[in-house]
């Protein structure tokens, strides 16, 4: 197959021919670029990247996981210690304050958590919070969590996406009245919200820093730009500062120009074909077919897309989870690159003329239609259904899709229960529906050996090879395009701590 004739190549608008004003330093502003609408502020009610930023620079965690060491340090937690397998004992830091003024104390904790585990209340990240019981307050400043069984993991969630929100405001206001106007006890404070669209954050002089620094520049002002072309051109002309997950060729293009930083980091964020085994589609759906399956991973070309299109430090992975995650077994059953061995292999199903289906993808189009032309040599027909992230999260929980290209970041948590656990676990985008892979992912999760984890997900991480459920594709590597004056250092967690970024 030539690659070459699948792939698109973008190319900078030809408006591109002002001068530079790096106008964000001398106004001390900050503009970033978001390619994803938000669908909302609370970091509970949204599951996407642009979300997490959000979350952590506008609220805090009880735990920090200190990205250059990788250990946990206290937050708004200043002491912890399991009492039993289900109870963890947190001590909390006094003298906090929420943005409005609202003191910190343990009501704000327990309110959190048992209002997010609650499923009349709607959080759609419940794979971050489903671990938790309850929550109950021992005094003013002591909190004790309870676990649905031993969840060794826990502290890396406690130190990531479980943020603390202020009971007494959220009781008043509401989830609609925290999408307008969040309040958090974060370095930041958010002064002004247009949903989806427009974000401008400030610099909280009053911030405690225990664990995150105090920020640096005064203000945060982000906008949604979903088209990578926009954000070239506007980066060109000063008007935003940095933006992240560049395509390469437009990488490569700002880079030759001499007056960008461009930086290439490896991130956890894998990329992969979930199909529908389980045939919630319709008994009929060809994914139903091990065979089928089995064909569809050999007529992927990952390397070939990796080597065209994707560059930098992404590399294919093997098996459902990022290598860097504890317990990600890569000794798994591998599919390489063998349109004959696909073809064959439909054949042998019933399908020697191949077939037709939907294909659903939500980024990276240039990525997605790539692997529908190699499908087409194969004999698989695919019709792209391009939608939001969101649309196409709530159809696959719904309905289900035949095939769909996602990707997942494991919100940052660096354990296969945050991305394998995530899908294989009988939940809403579980296109397997495998009892024993859901069992073996269980017995991971709620051990407390370190050992009999491992042994566990490495079983469930061999059965989702040797069936086929995921094509896993690649470890996505992102591009950061910043101004000249921008002081940023990416991290593999791809978290933009906006509190770290700063003017040279």
């Amino acid at each position: 197959m030539k690659l070459a004739s699948v792939f698109a190549t973008i190319l900078l608008p030809a408006c591109l021919a002002s001068s530079l004003a790096y106008a964000g330093k001398a106004d001390d502003v900050l503009n970033i670029a978001f390619s994803r609408e938000l669908e909302h502020v609370d970091p509970y009610y949204n599951t996407a990247r642009e979300g997490i930023l959000l979350g952590a620079a506008v609220w805090d965690a009880l735990l920090y996981r200190d990205p250059k060491t990788g250990t946990y340090v206290g937050n708004l937690a200043t002491a912890w210690t399991w009492i039993d397998t289900t109870t963890l004992e947190l001590t909390l830091r006094q003298g906090v304050k929420f943005h409005n003024g609202e003191a910190f104390d343990a009501d704000d904790v327990v309110f959190t958590l048992n209002y997010v585990v609650d499923a009349k209340n709607g959080n759609k990240s419940q794979t971050n919070t489903n671990w938790i019981k309850s929550a109950e307050k021992v005094d003013s400043f002591k909190v004790r969590i309870h676990t649905n069984g031993p969840f060794p993991a826990a502290l890396e969630y406690l130190a990531g996406p479980i943020i603390i929100q202020p009971n007494e405001y959220y009781t008043a206001v509401g989830q609609q009245g925290v999408a307008t106007k969040p309040i958090g006890t974060g370095p930041y404070r958010m002064e002004s919200v247009e949903p989806g669209k427009h974000f401008v954050l400030k610099r909280n002089p009053d911030y405690f820093a225990a664990a995150k620094p105090k920020a640096t520049i005064e203000t945060i002002d982000i906008r949604t730009v979903p088209d990578a072309n926009t954000q070239m051109a506007e980066l060109f002309n000063g008007e935003i500062d940095l933006v992240w997950g560049v395509p390469a060729d437009q990488a490569d293009k700002m880079a030759k120009m001499g007056k960008f930083q461009v930086v290439n980091a490896p991130t956890m964020r894998v990329g992969y074909l979930s199909l529908d085994a389980a045939g919630r589609t319709g008994a009929k759906n060809p994914m139903t077919d091990l065979r089928v399956r089995q064909a569809v991973n050999y007529a992927v070309n990952r390397q070939g897309i990796v080597d065209a299109l994707m560059k930098g430090t992404s590399a294919v992975i093997n098996s459902a989870c990022s290598p860097v995650q504890f317990g990600c077994e890569q000794a798994v059953m591998t599919y390489a690159y063998d349109p004959a061995k696909a073809k064959a292999l439909l054949a042998e199903a019933g399908y020697p003329n191949g077939f037709s289906l939907d294909f659903y993808a939500y980024r990276d189009r240039p990525l997605a239609e790539a692997m529908i032309g190699m499908l087409a040599e194969v004999g698989i027909t695919a019709k792209l259904n391009y939608m939001q992230y969101s649309a196409l999260r709530e159809k696959r929980i719904k309905d289900g899709t035949p095939i769909s290209f996602m990707t997942w970041g494991s919100n940052s948590i660096s354990d296969v229960s945050a991305v394998t656990s995530a899908f294989f676990r009988m939940g809403g985008e579980d296109d397997a529906r495998d009892p024993a892979v859901a069992a073996l992912l269980e017995k991971g999760d709620g051990s407390v050996d370190a050992d009999e984890r491992k042994a566990a997900y490495s079983k469930a991480l061999t059965t989702i090879a040797d069936k086929a459920y995921w094509v896993p594709l690649w470890i996505y590597s992102s591009n950061y395009v910043m101004g000249a004056d921008v002081s940023f250092t990416p991290t593999p967690d791809e978290l933009i701590r906006f509190y770290d970024i700063s003017w040279k």
